[in-house]
C-alpha cells in the first residue's frame, strides 16, 4: 500500500477465508466488526465462508503496510469469535485436504449420532419396545449425541454468549440442553426413571387447555435433544457437501491447466513446473498434450480442442502467430509456443476470479435476508421466553410450557434463511462458468430481470469480425477458377484483411492447402491503392477504380453500377487485372454469424428489442439488420454517439443491455444498464462488462439472460419458503401444538429443500 502523496490510489481488494460461522447471522455479525474499522468496506458470505474487503484510499488503511492491514483484519475477526486467514488457493492440495477434513470429521459426528440416537427414538415412539429402566438406557446412549456430537453448536453458542450475541447455534443450543436438563430433572426427581415407566409419543401435541395434562416431572425428551442434534447435524453435512458441490465448477476450472512445460533451452526441452514459466519462455505441445499457458504459436500448426473455453466440439485450426489459450488441448501437429501470460494473467485464472468473486458478492435481496437474520435470533429468544412465561403464568404446568418454550428455539432457526440466496448464487454463477458465461456480480442478477431493449454491436457480435469473400465476377474470356487462384496467389503476400479474404477463399475453393498456391514474385503493396506482382509469369494488379485507371486498365462500363450496388450494401469491391486486362469484380464483406439470427429472435421471444448500433455505414448496418430480423438501427456511430444513443434509450424509459466486443464499445458498455461482452473481444470491454461470454456466439446472450432470471426467480423461491416456513411454524410452536422433535425435523428440511431447490440450477441448459 502506498504511503503518502496525493496520487489516487485504486482502493484494495484483501479476500479472507472465515471460519467457524455456522448460519447466517455469524456472518452479519463478521461483517458489522469488520466495518467498523476505519476506511474498510467489507461483504462477508456464509455460504462461500469468505470475506472480501475493499480498503478505501483514507484513514488507518492507508498509514499500515500490506500486511499490517492484514494481521489488523484477522486479529478483528478472531476478536469476534471466529478464526480468519489467507486463503488457500483452490487448487492448492492443502485447501482441498483441509475442506475434505471438516466433511470427515462432521460425518463422524453425524454416524455416531445416528447410531446412538435410532433406539432412543425408537423407545420413545413405540411402547412396546419400552422395556424396565428404559428412560435410564437413553439418557447413555442421548449424553455423547448431545454433549458431543452436539459440541459444534455448544461451542459457538458459548463464544457469542461471551460477546453477548446470540446465532442459530444458541437456539440449538439451549433447545437440546434444555431438552436434556428437564429429561435429568424428571429421572432424578420425578417419576421418569422409576422401573415400569411407560408412556406413549405425539408428534403433534394437544394443548394443555384441551388436554389438561400436567404429569410433567414423569416425561423425558431425550428423544427430542437427539433427535435435534442428529437432524441439524445431517442438515449441516448436506449443506457442507452441498456448497463443495456448487464450488466444483470453479475448481474444475482451475485443475484444467497443465501441471507441467516442455521449455526450450538452448535446444533442448526441459520440463518444468507451470509454476516457473515466465512471460516470453518458448515451450513445446506434442499432440495431445495439454497447452501449457497462454501463448503465440510460433513454430507449427495443428487443431486445438479449445470446448474448456467455448464449449464447441470442434477443434480450432491454429498456425504460426495464432494465439493459443492454457488448458485448452493439442490434438494433432506438433506446437512450439512463446507464452504471452502466465499464472493469474492468463484467461483461465481470469475466468476463475470472475466466477468467484460473483459467488463471494451479494445481491440486495440477500443483503436484507443477512440483515433480517442479524435480528431474528434475539427477537426468537424472546419468543420463547415469553411463552414460557405466559404458559406458566395461565396457570399451566411446567412439561407443557417447557415444551413450547423449546419448540420455538428449534422451529426458529433461520438456516434455509442464511442459505436462500448463497446457495442459488454458488450454483447458478458455477453453471454459467460451465457454459461459458462468466457473470461479475450478483448485482447482475437483479439488472437483468429488468432489460426490456437489447442494443448490439455490429462488427465482431452480430458478424464474424473477419472478411469473406462474398462475390466473384469474373470478366468475358476469364475463367472464375483461374481469376481467383491468380487473385489469392498474390493476396497471399499481404496481411490486409481483405487479401486474407481472397487467399482463404482461393485455398478452400480450390482444395489447396497451405502454402501451395504459387507464390507470387516482385510483390509490391502500394498504400492505400491497391498490390502487384508476377504470379505464374503474369502480371497481376488488384485494387480500387483509381489504381486501375492510374495503371492505364480499362474497365467495362456495367463496372461501375456493380461497384456501387456493392457498396451501397455495405461490402468492399476490389478489382482484377492480369497483363493489363480487367479480369473481374472481387466483392468482400464482413458476413454475419450463422448463429445470430436465431439468437435474435430468442432475445425477441425473452420479451427483448433488438436494436443494432454500429459505427460502420447506413447501407451495411441496414444489410446486417435485414438478415437477422433486426428493426431499429443506429450506424455511423463513433464511441461517443454509442454512449448517447444508449443514454437517450434509458432517458426514454428502457432498461438496456449492450453487447459489444471491441475498444470502441467499452464506453456503452459501461453506460448500460447491464453490459454483456464477447470474450472473443478486447480486455478493455471485458473489463466494462457485467457479463462476459467466453464464446463468440450471440446466442450466448439470451442463455445469459435466462440464467441470470433463473437464479434470481430461485432465490425468491428460497427466501418464500424461509420467510413463509419460519412466519407460520412459530405460532404453532409458540401454542404448544408442535413438538419439538418434529419442529427440528421440519427445520432441517426446510433448509435442506432451499439447497435441493438451488442445485436445480445444475441442470440448466443453454440453447
Amino acid at each position: 500500500m502506498s504511503r503518502g502523496g496525493s496520487r489516487e490510489r485504486t482502493p484494495e481488494r484483501i479476500e479472507l477465508q472465515i471460519g467457524g460461522m455456522t448460519c447466517a447471522a455469524c456472518a452479519a455479525r463478521v461483517e458489522k466488526k469488520l466495518n467498523k474499522l476505519e476506511g474498510v468496506n467489507a461483504s462477508v458470505n456464509y455460504a462461500t465462508e469468505k470475506a472480501w474487503i475493499t480498503l478505501e484510499d483514507s484513514g488507518a488503511a492507508e498509514q499500515d503496510s500490506h500486511e499490517g492491514v492484514l494481521k489488523t483484519l484477522i486479529s478483528t475477526v478472531e476478536q469476534t469469535g471466529y478464526t480468519a486467514a489467507a486463503p488457500q488457493p483452490m487448487n492448492d492440495d492443502a485447501g482441498t485436504d483441509l475442506a475434505a477434513q471438516d466433511l470427515k470429521s462432521l460425518r463422524i459426528r453425524l454416524i455416531l449420532a445416528a447410531l446412538l440416537t435410532l433406539p432412543v427414538l425408537v423407545w420413545a415412539m413405540v411402547p412396546a419396545a419400552q422395556f424396565d429402566y428404559w428412560t435410564w438406557a437413553s439418557l447413555a446412549l442421548s449424553l455423547p449425541v448431545v454433549l458431543w456430537a452436539g459440541w459444534p453448536f455448544h461451542r459457538a453458542a458459548v463464544l457469542n454468549a461471551r460477546r453477548g450475541t446470540a446465532t442459530m447455534d444458541t437456539l440449538v443450543s439451549l433447545g437440546t440442553l434444555a431438552a436434556l436438563a428437564w429429561s435429568l430433572y424428571a429421572l432424578l426427581f420425578g417419576h421418569a426413571g422409576d422401573p415400569g415407566m411407560r408412556h406413549a409419543f405425539r408428534l403433534f401435541e394437544e394443548p394443555y387447555w384441551v388436554s389438561g395434562h400436567s404429569t410433567g416431572a414423569a416425561n423425558i425428551y431425550l428423544e427430542v435433544a437427539t433427535a435435534v442434534t442428529t437432524f441439524l447435524l445431517l442438515g449441516r453435512y448436506f449443506e457442507k457437501r452441498s456448497k463443495a458441490r456448487a464450488g466444483a465448477a470453479l475448481r474444475s476450472l482451475l485443475t484444467m491447466g497443465a501441471k507441467e512445460a516442455a521449455v526450450l533451452k538452448d535446444g533442448q526441452e526441459i520440463r518444468i513446473p507451470i509454476s516457473e514459466l515466465s512471460p516470453g519462455d518458448e515451450f513445446v505441445v506434442r499432440p495431445g498434450e495439454k497447452i501449457a499457458t497462454d501463448g503465440t504459436v510460433i513454430t507449427g500448426a495443428s487443431a486445438v480442442d479449445m470446448s474448456m473455453l467455448t464449449g464447441e466440439s470442434v477443434p480450432v485450426e491454429v498456425a504460426e502467430g495464432d494465439a493459443v489459450t492454457g488448458a485448452t488441448v493439442n490434438t494433432s501437429g506438433r506446437l512450439v509456443v512463446r507464452a504471452t501470460r502466465v499464472g493469474a494473467d492468463t484467461q483461465l485464472a481470469q475466468m476463475a476470479a470472475l466466477v468467484e468473486e460473483a459467488q463471494s458478492g451479494k445481491a440486495e435481496v440477500q443483503r436484507l435476508a443477512d440483515r433480517i437474520s442479524g435480528i431474528f435470533v434475539p427477537i426468537v429468544l424472546v419468543i420463547a421466553v415469553l411463552s414460557l412465561g405466559l404458559w406458566l403464568l395461565a396457570g399451566a404446568p411446567a412439561e407443557p410450557a417447557f415444551s413450547a418454550a423449546v419448540a420455538v428455539l428449534i422451529i426458529a432457526c433461520p438456516c434455509a434463511l442464511g442459505l436462500a440466496t448463497p446457495t442459488a448464487l454458488l450454483v447458478g454463477t458455477g453453471r454459467g462458468a460451465q457454459l461459458g458465461i462468466l457473470i461479475k456480480g450478483p448485482e447482475v442478477l437483479e439488472t437483468s430481470r429488468g432489460i426490456d431493449t437489447v442494443v448490439l454491436d455490429k462488427t465482431g457480435t452480430v458478424t464474424t469480425g473477419a472478411m469473406q469473400l462474398t462475390a466473384l465476377h469474373a470478366a468475358a474470356g476469364f475463367q472464375e477458377e483461374r481469376l481467383l487462384r491468380l487473385a489469392g496467389a498474390l493476396e497471399s503476400g499481404s496481411e490486409h484483411p481483405i487479401a486474407r479474404a481472397v487467399t482463404n477463399a482461393a485455398r478452400e475453393a480450390l482444395g489447396s492447402r497451405r502454402g501451395t498456391l504459387p507464390t507470387p514474385e516482385g510483390f509490391t503493396t502500394h498504400q492505400g491503392r491497391g498490390v502487384s506482382g508476377i504470379v505464374e509469369g503474369h502480371e497481376v494488379l488488384i485494387g480500387r477504380r483509381t489504381f486501375m485507371r492510374n495503371q492505364s486498365v480499362e474497365l467495362p462500363e456495367d463496372v461501375n453500377g456493380l461497384l456501387e450496388r456493392a457498396e451501397a450494401k455495405g461490402s468492399t469491391p476490389v478489382l482484377v487485372s492480369v497483363d493489363g486486362r480487367f479480369a473481374g469484380v472481387l466483392i468482400a464483406a464482413d458476413t454475419v454469424k450463422d448463429t445470430s439470427a436465431d439468437a435474435v429472435a430468442q432475445l425477441r421471444q425473452l420479451g427483448m428489442t433488438p436494436v443494432l448500433l454500429t459505427g460502420d455505414n447506413e447501407g451495411a448496418a441496414r444489410r446486417v439488420a435485414q438478415e437477422v430480423g433486426i428493426d431499429q438501427v443506429i450506424a455511423e456511430a463513433m464511441p461517443e454517439d454509442k454512449v448517447a444513443a444508449i443514454r437517450r434509450l434509458q432517458e426514454d424509459g428502457a432498461k438496456v443491455a449492450m453487447v459489444g466486443d471491441g475498444v470502441n464499445d467499452a464506453a456503452a458498455l459501461a453506460q448500460a444498464d447491464l453490459g454483456i461482452a464477447m470474450g472473443t473481444g478486447t480486455d478493455v470491454a471485458i473489463d466494462a462488462a457485467a457479463i462476459t461470454l467466453i464464446r463468440g456466439d450471440l446466442r450466448s446472450v439470451a442463455d445469459a439472460v435466462r440464467l441470470s432470471r433463473r437464479t434470481l426467480r430461485t432465490i425468491r423461491e428460497n427466501l418464500f419458503w424461509a420467510f413463509g416456513y419460519n412466519t407460520a411454524a412459530i405460532p404453532l410452536a409458540a401454542l404448544g401444538i408442535l413438538n419439538p422433535m418434529l419442529a427440528g425435523a421440519a427445520m432441517v428440511l426446510s433448509s435442506l429443500s432451499v439447497v435441493a431447490n438451488s442445485l436445480r440450477l445444475r441442470g440448466f441448459k443453454g440453447r
